[in-house]
């Protein structure tokens, strides 16, 4: 029983390391999204860090619509990456749990 302990500890130590691992890699992971008619274009990490903004010299004669542009180009950006990073964290995750019994609702 002691052996089975250690081992759990182990491996969810084991899945501690590859959820860190996969948080820096999502650092890097970059995802761009465009309003629908290409004036706007945002890049961000998969982490839901802003790394760029373009906006068509169009937009800027409208203040109200580029605000209405960076919302809507930015939320649908942040939920990609929130997609992403949810689904990776979650495979690793699952990967990472150790067996106990009673616990398969989880896989």
């Amino acid at each position: 029983m002691f052996g089975d302990m250690m081992g759990m500890m182990n491996k969810i130590k084991e899945t501690q390391q590859k959820v860190e691992e996969t948080k820096e890699r999502l650092k890097t992971v970059s995802i761009e999204e465009k309003s629908s008619d290409g004036l706007l274009s945002v890049t961000i990490t998969a982490t839901r860090e802003i790394k760029n903004i373009n906006v068509a010299d169009e937009l800027l004669e409208d203040k109200e619509q580029l605000e209405d542009y960076l919302v809507l180009t930015l939320n649908k950006a942040i939920a990609k990456a929130s997609d992403i990073n949810e689904k990776e964290l979650a495979a690793v995750a699952k990967d990472g749990m150790p067996d106990i019994p009673g616990m398969d609702m989880l896989k």
